[in-house]
């Protein structure tokens, strides 16, 4: 088991202040959307605001919506009523930051697992707002790093302050790679598409899943393993190296027979998905210089519990030859946080100037 950090150890540099032309904009809606849920919070308190915390969530299911206007006034009308029966004023929110589970490229914004799209424009509009930002959902998550405290971390060793570049890795139904920088304007978001990096392999069992994932796929990507979408393919694959043929099996059933140890492929799929998430994190160290550390966020690791920490997913972190030295210095840890990514939506309102 990995060691308890204590609060020494805490990522979070946040104040307990909030600057006054900061604190006129509250309150904020802030929201978390995937394919098949939308998770809103709410912001209106200063105290809170300065310390990234999120109140009132609520998830509301995607398919429940024709829109995602719709579900956000559906979220906000349960709010007003609230507000109503308990005698309190109702404010609308002045600002908004939604993380989407999609690539973001221009005012039109389509989601690649769902029939929802919005305009930027419109959505402002529709919702009365001084400002929207709407941020990819890993650079969401990055923007969370910095705002972590020990309770919402769980690392292979001790953590420290919060500094140079953070950078984030997520097995969830694909997966999600970003980072974060600190800069004198406050911390940056680095977003990009790191899931789709070729992968590679550290040995003969590893080269032969993906001369085995060729036959099927040109390009087979870390995401093509190391994601939900991906784990059925690799324990295909690893099956049929072990020489034992199994049925196509979903990633629940993977990670309950291979935990459970009643099912040796399913037991060397784990085994195998958490070493080489291992490498491609290094590789992400090495990369960005993230000196400052590697987390792990998506729904996959989670579930693995003490399995991932006796994993050789910290060991092949390490294994890149002379640069050992290098990254035995660089922290790896899980975020427990379910809510990080609207605590990083919290922070990009909190950096925002109004124009």
């Amino acid at each position: 088991m990995s060691p308890t950090p204590s609060p020494a150890n805490d990522l979070s540099t946040a104040s307990t202040t909030l600057p006054d032309e900061v604190a006129a904009t509250l309150p904020w809606l802030v929201a978390d959307i995937g394919g098949t849920n939308a998770r809103f919070g709410w912001i209106d308190d200063p105290a809170e605001a300065a310390r990234h915390s999120v109140a009132q969530v609520k998830t509301l299911p995607v398919a429940d919506h024709a829109t995602l206007g719709a579900a956000a006034q559906a979220y906000l009308a349960g709010l007003a009523e609230q507000a109503r029966a308990a005698g309190r004023p109702w404010q609308p929110p002045r600002k908004a930051a939604l993380a989407v589970a999609t690539p973001i490229t221009g005012d039109q914004v389509s989601f690649t697992n769902s029939p929802w799209s919005f305009s930027r424009q419109a959505l402002q509009a529709d919702l009365g707002l001084q400002a929207l930002l709407v941020l990819n959902d890993f650079e969401a998550l990055a923007l969370s790093l910095p705002t972590l405290g020990a309770a919402q971390l769980r690392p292979h060793a001790a953590l420290p302050q919060a500094q140079g570049t953070l950078a984030v890795l997520g097995p969830g139904t694909g997966l999600g790679v970003g980072a974060v920088t600190r800069t004198p304007s406050g911390w940056q978001a680095l977003p990009g598409e790191g899931g789709h990096v070729t992968l590679a392999a550290a040995n003969d069992f590893e080269a032969e899943i993906l001369r085995l994932a060729r036959r099927e796929f040109e390009h087979v990507s870390a995401e093509r393993f190391l994601s939900g979408t991906g784990l059925p393919t690799m324990h295909l694959c690893v099956a049929e190296a072990l020489g034992q043929p199994s049925p196509e099996l979903t990633p629940p059933e993977i990670i309950e027979r291979g935990l459970s140890g009643q099912d040796a492929a399913c037991s060397r799929t784990i085994d195998t998905f958490c070493a080489m998430l291992g490498g491609v994190a290094g590789n992400l160290a090495l990369t960005l210089g993230a000196r400052g550390g590697v987390f792990i966020g998506g729904g996959i690791v989670p579930r693995l519990g003490e399995r991932f920490y006796a994993s050789e997913f910290r060991a092949r972190f390490e294994a890149k030859g002379r640069f050992r030295g290098y990254l035995e210095g660089v922290p790896t840890a899980l975020i427990t946080d379910t809510l990080a990514a609207l605590r990083g939506t919290a922070l990009a309102l909190l950096q925002h100037r109004s124009r």
